[in-house]
């Protein structure tokens, strides 16, 4: 699972945070209660996470529910990928 958060990480700090220090992007921080995330960049991230990680998501998967940290975005293709 390292890897999963690593490059869901490093595609974060890529397209959404230019610049940011990568270590204020913690497995914990709020992406989209955060404001990180408005809804088009949470389309753009869900088309990434299904193209790199060969997973579908549904669309109540994704939402503050399921993507709201890189915790919660790792446990959720983890699962997928062991479906």
């Amino acid at each position: 699972m390292d890897a999963i958060r690593s490059t869901i990480r490093d595609f974060l700090l890529l397209e959404f945070l230019p610049g940011e220090d990568p270590n204020e992007l913690t497995d914990q921080t709020p992406l989209i209660t955060g404001g990180v995330l408005d809804s088009i960049s949470t389309l753009r991230l869900v088309v990434f996470l299904e193209e790199q990680f060969a997973v579908s998501l549904e669309a109540h998967e994704a939402g503050v529910d399921h993507l709201d940290t890189v915790e919660q975005i790792a446990s959720l293709i983890t699962r997928k990928k062991a479906a």
